[in-house]
Formats: C-alpha cells, structure tokens, sequence
C-alpha cells in the first residue's frame, strides 16, 4: 500500500513540477546531458532517483554524498531538463516499511 501511495504521490508531483517546468524561465532549462555533466562536476552530483511522471516527463533525483547537496531535475518529452528544486542536508533513508516489513 505504500508502494502504490508513494507512486501516486511521485505521478501527482511530477505533473505539478511538469507544469511549473513549462512556465519557468528558459534559463532553468537546457539539454540533459548539460545538465547531469553540471551537476557532477560542479557540485559532485550524482542521480540517486528516478520516476515517471503522468506526462511522460523523467523525474530525477541527484545527490552528493560528500557535500549533501541535492537537485530535482524533470526532463520533458521534448528532451529539455530543467531544475525544479535543490538544497542542503540530502541523506538516504533505507527505511524497512517501504520494502513491506514491519518497523
């Protein structure tokens, strides 16, 4: 059950940030293999996630775990990746509820 709330959430998500991608500036926004080589050599970024978000776009988490910085990327059909969000303290979670155990 929270594989299915946790998907839904992540197809709900997408479509909102898909749709605010759309109406961003230009400036946020550039092919994806400029963007990942950024975020790797700038900020040592690396993709931690992935999704598919209800109007085809690729949602992508990116991570370092050296400095904890993180970025959320959606890719859209028509190739562009643009940013979404970023910020400080990233830390993965290996939570046992989401693999169906009890906690």
């Amino acid at each position: 059950m929270q594989k299915l709330l946790f998907a839904l959430s992540l197809g709900f998500l997408g479509v909102i940030l898909a749709h605010s991608a759309a109406q961003s500036q230009p400036a946020s926004c550039a092919e994806r293999t400029r963007v990942v080589e950024r975020l790797q050599t700038k900020y040592g970024e690396t993709r931690r996630s992935i999704g598919l978000a209800a109007n085809n776009g690729v949602i992508e988490v990116f991570a370092s775990a050296h400095s904890g910085s993180w970025t959320i990327v959606i890719t859209r059909p028509d190739g562009m990746t643009c940013l979404v969000a970023a910020g400080e303290s990233y830390e993965s979670v290996n939570d046992p509820a989401q693999d169906g155990e009890k906690a």
